[in-house]
């Protein structure tokens, strides 16, 4: 594998400065969550179950704004969407401090609804910016950059909750928004590729021309793999605690996510990328033996390498998947449903793995968030079959037409002499 991949993407116009913005524009979202949980256990001395609530509404919220903030970006441009989401966000973050909880809930759910889509918003430009040839180490790119940011926004949210005080870590989180939103605003990233049409120019395209089984099924597997994630995360902390090891916990979930980088680093060096249902499958089917690490945290860190390596090209996968099934014109719209398909998924994944784990053990946990998402594989192996078969016979009749062609031209060489005299001869012939 070489490093070119990646040298010929950042080299193209406008890739580094969007991935440095949306990298530190997600650093303040990924910060929210744990402050919200920090304030509503502290500051309003609620319990962990109250402050799971306001963290749903705040994710279904999320799930639920993520297509309408891509619309709204296929139809009015990017800046009126980045408008909207900072101000929202700003008001609810520095109001929400100060809410009692009742409000707080109706709050975090209007708050999730207009969150800034800096997540999907990095993945739509990265489409419009990278040519197809270099959208898989672009892609790869932005989930490593993800990692980083989901790795030191919930480190610094603790940080400030532990040291100022949660109800000033939210107040921090605001700020961050406002920063991440003129930044992005400033940057104004293309959301569609020089030679696509313009968002003033271009016709509204039906949902149903794009929203087909394929793109549901590549959204069905990211939420599989999100759901992994999340499950897997509850799983290794739950197993620690039990055999008594739960210092080693952030080491062990540190290896983890390094191992995740290291896979989605190695995954944008590969010439063409795996099918998104390829990644997932093995990706489930090994998550499950994890558990049979019993009280060995070393062990336990060394069983999730081979899964581990697979969540960033997984996700690398779907998102350009995503990118190659959809049209220009409600590629923001599209890429929101991406998002919203990934957080339904972190959802889902912990409170599932929680409830196996409190009927069993805590080696089930592993057993069930894998088992979910090779569940998943099968369901969506006869649409990814299907697509296979209907594109190897494109490819078939691609080349039976390139045969015909050339017999045509042997003809008219035959009759009329070498084509090759002609000056226009290159256009008659099928493209490559």
């Amino acid at each position: 594998m070489s490093l070119t991949p990646y040298r010929e993407t950042l080299a193209l116009r406008g890739i580094r400065s969007l991935l440095a913005v949306a990298t530190l524009a997600r650093v303040p979202i990924t910060a929210g969550t744990v402050t919200l949980t920090l304030h509503v256990t502290q500051d309003l001395s609620l319990g962990y179950g109250a402050a799971g609530l306001v963290g749903a509404a705040f994710t279904i919220g999320g799930s639920l704004g993520a297509p309408v903030m891509g619309r709204i970006t296929d139809r009015r441009g990017l800046r009126p969407v980045l408008v909207l989401t900072t101000v929202s966000e700003v008001l609810f973050w520095t109001t929400a401090q100060a809410m009692p909880y009742w409000a707080l809930l109706v709050a975090a759910l209007l708050g999730g609804l207009l969150t800034l889509p800096a997540f999907a918003v990095a993945r739509q430009s990265i489409a419009a910016l990278a040519p197809e040839s270099h959208r898989l180490p672009a892609f790869a790119l932005d989930s490593i950059t993800t990692e980083l940011s989901f790795m030191t926004g919930p480190a610094l949210g603790v940080l400030v909750c532990t040291t100022a005080g949660p109800r000033t870590a939210m107040l921090a989180v605001g700020g961050g928004i406002l920063l991440s939103g003129v930044g992005l605003y400033l940057l104004n990233p293309l959301t569609r590729a020089p030679g696509e049409a313009p968002i003033s120019a271009s016709e509204r395209v039906s949902r149903r021309s794009w929203l087909r089984p394929e793109l549901i099924a590549v959204l069905a597997i990211s939420s599989a793999a999100t759901l992994v994630l999340s499950g897997t995360d509850v799983a290794v902390v739950a197993v620690l605690q039990e055999s008594g090891e739960v210092r080693w916990t952030g080491a062990v979930l540190a290896l983890w996510a390094v191992y995740s980088l290291l896979g989605g680093f190695a995954y944008g060096m590969v010439r063409r990328g795996l099918p998104p249902l390829l990644l997932l499958a093995p990706m489930a089917l090994l998550t499950i033996p994890v558990g049979l690490a019993g009280n060995y945290w070393w062990l336990l860190g060394a069983l999730l390498l081979p899964a581990g390596a697979l969540c960033a090209p997984t996700i690398t996968a779907t998102a350009d998947a995503v990118s190659r099934l959809t049209p220009a014109a409600a590629r923001g719209e599209a890429m929101g449903w991406h998002n919203s398909s990934l957080t339904v998924g972190v959802a889902l994944g912990a409170p599932a793995a929680g409830a196996v784990m409190d009927m069993l053990s805590p080696a089930w946990g592993f057993v069930t968030v894998g088992g979910i998402g090779l569940l998943v594989a099968i369901v969506v192996l006869p649409i990814e079959l299907r697509r296979r078969k209907q594109e190897a016979a494109g490819n078939s009749a691609g080349h039976e037409e390139q045969r015909t062609s050339g017999a045509e031209a042997a003809g008219q060489e035959g009759a009329a002499g070498p084509i090759a005299d002609f000056p226009h001869a290159d256009a008659t012939r099928p493209p490559r």
